[in-house]
C-alpha cells in the first residue's frame, strides 16, 4: 500500500479532526498543564503522518481495512455494554484494589483502606489528575513520547480515561491489584495506564481487557507506562482478549531503577490486528527485567509485536521469551530488539521467540535483533518455527487421548515454560483454559 493510499483510509476528519478535539477540551475537567499536554500533542497529530508502510516496524503490518471513519472518541463518555464480558483472571484470586473502564472510561473503582491509610493510590486516571496532579503531572508520558507515531500523538491527545496506580515507599502490596478494561461492539477505548513504584515498593497488577462476545468490532489506541524507583519488585500481567473484530494499537513502556525487578508478562489472544510498541529501559546498575509473552492467533489474526530491551545503565540483566501457537491463515511478526548503551558494561541480554504452526497456511515473522555499543556484555538471541510432532499425537492417543486433546496437551506444553514463571497459580491456569478453549483440531 503506498503512503498516500494508507493515509486516505486512515485520516477522518468528521471523527477525529479539530471539532471532536476542541470539544474533547470543552468537556474535560483538566488541570492545567493536562490540557497543555493534550494540545501538544494534537499539534503532533496534525503535523505528522501515518506510519509509513516502508519502515521496518511497520512494513509487516496490515492496515487496509482500517477505516477511522468508523470509530468515534468516546468524548460522552459512554459507558453502554452488552451483559457478560468475560473476567478471567479474576477467578480464586483476592486482590487489594481494582478499576473497571468500560469504552476507556472508569465505571469502578475500589482499594483496601489500609493501603490507602499508607498513602496508596488506585483510581481513575482523570480523577488523579486533579486530586493528585503534581503526582500525575511528574509522571504521565514521560516514557511514551506523543512524536512516536501518528497513534501515539492521538492516544496522547485525546484520551479519556485510565488506571492510575501508585505505591509509595517501602510500601508492599501484598495482594494483586486487578484493573479490567471493557469495550463494546464498534466502541473505542483511548485509555492510559500509569503505574509508579517507588523506592522499595512491591506489587503485582493483573490488567486484563475484553469485548462483550469474540466477534465484537472496536478501536483501542493505548499506553502503557511502568516506572519503577530503587529496590522495587513489579510483577505485570496483561491479557489481551479483545474482540476478533476489534484493532489494536500500543504503546508500552517500561523504566526499571537501581536494583529493582520487572516481571512483564503479556498474553495475547484478541483482536483482528495488533500492532504493539513494547519497551523496557534498564536505566540505573543492578536493574533486571523479565519480560514472557505468549501469543495465540486463529482465522485471520495478524498481531505486531516490536519489542526493545535497551540497557541503559552497567550490570543489569534482562529476559525476554516470547511463544506463539498460531491456526488458520493468522500471521505473527515479532521484531526483537538488544540495545546496549555505550557504558553499559556487564550487561547480560537474552531474548528469543518460539512458534508453533497448527496450519500450514498460518506464518510467523522472527527478526531478533542486537545493537551493542559496550565491549564487556552476554547478549544472546534466538528463534525457531515448527509444526506438531505427529509421534507426540500418535503417543497421547496410545495412552487414550483423543487428537483434540492430544493437541491441547502440546500447545499447553509448548507455553508451559513462560507459565511456570507466573507465581499466581489461579492465573497461570485461566490463561492456560483460555487457550486451550481456542484449540481446534489439528490437520
Amino acid at each position: 500500500m503506498t503512503t498516500s493510499a494508507m493515509t486516505d483510509k486512515l485520516d477522518s476528519t468528521e471523527t477525529f479532526g479539530q471539532p471532536a478535539f476542541d470539544r474533547l477540551l470543552e468537556k474535560r475537567i483538566d488541570p492545567t498543564w493536562l490540557t497543555a499536554k493534550r494540545k501538544q500533542a494534537w499539534e503532533v497529530f496534525q503535523s505528522i503522518d501515518w506510519p509509513n508502510p516502508r519502515d521496518e516496524n511497520w512494513m509487516r503490518s496490515e492496515l487496509r481495512g482500517l477505516r477511522l471513519s468508523k470509530f468515534a472518541p468516546n468524548i460522552d463518555e459512554s459507558v453502554e455494554i452488552a451483559e457478560g464480558t468475560p473476567v478471567r483472571l479474576l477467578e480464586g484470586v483476592d486482590v487489594s484494589a481494582g478499576l473497571r473502564s468500560v469504552n476507556g472510561v472508569v465505571v469502578s473503582e475500589s482499594l483496601d483502606e489500609g493501603l490507602a491509610a499508607q498513602g496508596v493510590v488506585v483510581g481513575s486516571l482523570s480523577r488523579c489528575a486533579r486530586d493528585h496532579s503534581a503526582l500525575v503531572e511528574r509522571y504521565l508520558h514521560s516514557l511514551i513520547c506523543p512524536k512516536s507515531d501518528r497513534f501515539a500523538a492521538l492516544q496522547a491527545a485525546m484520551w479519556s480515561d485510565g488506571y492510575f496506580v501508585y505505591v509509595p515507599r517501602n510500601v508492599r502490596v501484598e495482594k494483586p491489584i486487578h484493573l479490567h478494561a471493557a469495550m463494546g461492539d464498534g466502541q473505542v477505548d483511548l485509555s492510559h495506564t500509569l503505574i509508579v513504584l517507588e523506592s522499595g515498593a512491591e506489587a503485582t497488577v493483573l490488567f486484563e481487557s475484553s469485548s462483550p462476545d469474540v466477534t465484537a468490532k472496536g478501536l483501542h489506541c493505548g499506553g502503557v507506562e511502568l516506572i519503577q524507583h530503587g529496590n522495587s519488585h513489579l510483577r505485570y500481567v496483561n491479557l489481551q482478549d479483545w474482540g476478533k473484530g476489534c484493532w489494536h494499537f500500543a504503546h508500552q513502556r517500561a523504566s526499571v531503577g537501581r536494583d529493582s525487578q520487572l516481571q512483564w508478562t503479556v498474553a495475547a489472544m484478541g483482536a483482528k490486528f495488533a500492532q504493539v510498541d513494547q519497551r523496557v529501559e534498564l536505566v540505573e546498575p543492578g536493574a533486571r527485567s523479565q519480560v514472557n509473552g505468549v501469543m495465540f492467533t486463529q482465522d485471520r489474526q495478524h498481531l505486531v509485536y516490536n519489542t526493545l530491551q535497551h540497557h541503559k545503565a552497567p550490570h543489569c540483566t534482562s529476559d525476554f521469551l516470547y511463544k506463539s501457537v498460531l491456526q488458520d491463515r493468522s500471521r505473527t511478526v515479532w521484531r526483537g530488539m538488544i540495545k546496549v548503551s555505550e557504558g553499559a558494561q556487564k550487561t547480560d541480554g537474552y531474548q528469543r521467540n518460539d512458534n508453533l504452526m497448527l496450519s500450514d497456511a498460518a506464518r510467523a515473522d522472527s527478526i531478533p535483533g542486537l545493537e551493542i555499543n559496550a565491549d564487556d556484555v552476554r547478549c544472546t538471541h534466538g528463534s525457531t518455527s515448527g509444526r506438531v510432532d505427529e509421534e507426540l499425537i500418535f503417543y497421547a492417543q496410545s495412552r487414550g487421548f483423543t487428537r483434540s486433546e492430544a493437541i491441547r496437551m502440546i500447545v499447553t506444553g509448548f507455553f508451559q515454560q513462560i507459565f511456570d514463571r507466573i507465581t499466581i497459580q489461579t492465573v497461570r491456569e485461566a490463561l492456560g483454559a483460555a487457550i486451550a478453549r481456542q484449540v481446534r483440531q489439528y490437520e
